[in-house]
C-alpha cells in the first residue's frame, strides 16, 4: 500500500488527489456514455452517424435551464441537492421532453426522406452535419424568438442580442455535499448521481432492448432489415424509436451535466458529442454495453491525462487512446454489433 501511494503521489500529487482526477473522470466518462448511447443505437439501426446528435443534447441543456429560469426566476441562489431536487426533476422531464422531439424532428425532415428514396450513405451524413449547424445556430438566434414570444422581460439577464452566444448559467447553483472519505478524498452527492443515474439508464435501456417487443423489432432491423420487414416489423416505427430513446438518453445526459457544470452555450454539444461519438466507436460502435465501457474509460483516461501531461494534454490523451486501441482492435473493445445482441 505504500508503495502504490508512492507511486500515486509521484504521479498525481497524493492518493486523494488520484482520486479525485478518477472519480472526476467517471463522472464525465458517465455524461459521454449516456451521449454515445444515441450515436450508438442510430448507427446499430441506420449505419448512419447522426452527427446532429449534439445538439439534441445541447438542447436539453437549455430545457434545463429555462425550467429553473421559469419556476425559480433568475434570482442566483446556491441551494443543495435536496434543495433543488423538485425543480430538478421537473427540469429532467422537461429536458428528456425537448431532447426527444428534437431528435424526432431529425428523424422525420433530415432522415427519413433520404432513407426513403434509399440515398447514399454519404447523402445521409451530409444531411446530419448540416442539420447539426442549423440547431446550433438557431439556437444561436434565441434572442430574437425571445423578443417575439415576449421573454424579454423576464429573462432580461439571459436573453439579448449581444448574449445569446454566451455562456447561459443556470441561475441556481448546486453545491455538492461532502457524504464520506475514501483513501483522503471526498466522495460528493452529486458525484455519485450522475455515475449512478448513468448506469441505472444503461441497464434500463440494455433490458428494453433485449427483452421487449420493440428491443427484438430494433435488433431485428439492426440484423437484416429486408429479412425483418418480411416478418412484420414496421422500418419506420423502429427507427422513429430508435431516434426517441437516444434523444431520451440525451436528455438525462443534459440534466446530469447543467446538475454538475451548471452553465451551457448554443455550441456547447460540439465537444461533448466528439467526445461520445469516440467513445461509441472506442467501446465498438454499435454496441450498447460498448458505449457505457467506452464513455467511463475514456473519462478516465482523459482526467488522468490532464493530471499528469497538463490540462492542455486532456483531449489529446483521449483520442490519442481512441487511435492506439483501434490499431489494436479495429472494432472497438466490444466489437458485437446491436443486431447481434443475445436476448
Amino acid at each position: 500500500m505504500n508503495v502504490l501511494a508512492v507511486e500515486f503521489g509521484n504521479l498525481f500529487g497524493s492518493l486523494s488527489s488520484f482520486l479525485d482526477y478518477t472519480i472526476g473522470g467517471l463522472v464525465f466518462g458517465a455524461i459521454y456514455a449516456l451521449i454515445a448511447l444515441g450515436y450508438t443505437m442510430v448507427y446499430g439501426v441506420l449505419q448512419l452517424i447522426n452527427f446532429a446528435h449534439s445538439e439534441v443534447f445541447m438542447y436539453g441543456t437549455f430545457a434545463v435551464a429555462w425550467t429553473f429560469v421559469f419556476l425559480h426566476g433568475t434570482d442566483s441562489v446556491s441551494q443543495s441537492l435536496g434543495e433543488a431536487l423538485p425543480i430538478l426533476l421537473v427540469a429532467l422531464l422537461a429536458a428528456m421532453l425537448v431532447s426527444a422531439a428534437v431528435a424526432l424532428l431529425l428523424e422525420r425532415f433530415a432522415y427519413r426522406p433520404l432513407i426513403n428514396k434509399n440515398a447514399p450513405k454519404l447523402i445521409a451524413l451530409i444531411s446530419a452535419i448540416g442539420a447539426s449547424f442549423a440547431l446550433a445556430e438557431a439556437m444561436g438566434l434565441r434572442d430574437r424568438f425571445a423578443g417575439w414570444v415576449g421573454l424579454d422581460d423576464n429573462l432580461a439577464n439571459y436573453v439579448s442580442p449581444e448574449k445569446a452566444r454566451d455562456v447561459y448559467s443556470n441561475p441556481v447553483t448546486i453545491q455538492p455535499k461532502d457524504l464520506f472519505d475514501i483513501g483522503g478524498y471526498t466522495v460528493k452527492d452529486i458525484d455519485l448521481v450522475v455515475v449512478f443515474a448513468a448506469l441505472a439508464m444503461m441497464v434500463a435501456l440494455d433490458q428494453f432492448v433485449r427483452r421487449t417487443k420493440f428491443g427484438r423489432g430494433i435488433r431485428a432491423t439492426a440484423q437484416d432489415p429486408e429479412a425483418a420487414a418480411l416478418m412484420g416489423v414496421n422500418s419506420t416505427r423502429v427507427v422513429q424509436v430508435t431516434f426517441l430513446i437516444g434523444g431520451l438518453m440525451a436528455g438525462v445526459a443534459a440534466t446530469l451535466y447543467m446538475m454538475k457544470i451548471g452553465s451551457t452555450r448554443q455550441n456547447a454539444g460540439f465537444i461533448l458529442g466528439v467526445k461520445a461519438f469516440t467513445a461509441a466507436v472506442m467501446g465498438g460502435i454499435g454496441n450498447l454495453r460498448g458505449a457505457l465501457l467506452g464513455g467511463l474509460i475514456l473519462g478516465m483516461m482523459e482526467a488522468w491525462g490532464s493530471a499528469v501531461f497538463g490540462s492542455e494534454w486532456k483531449d489529446v490523451t483521449a483520442f490519442v487512446l481512441l487511435v492506439l486501441i483501434l490499431l489494436v482492435r479495429p472494432s472497438g473493445l466490444l466489437g458485437e454489433s446491436l443486431g447481434k445482441a443475445r436476448a
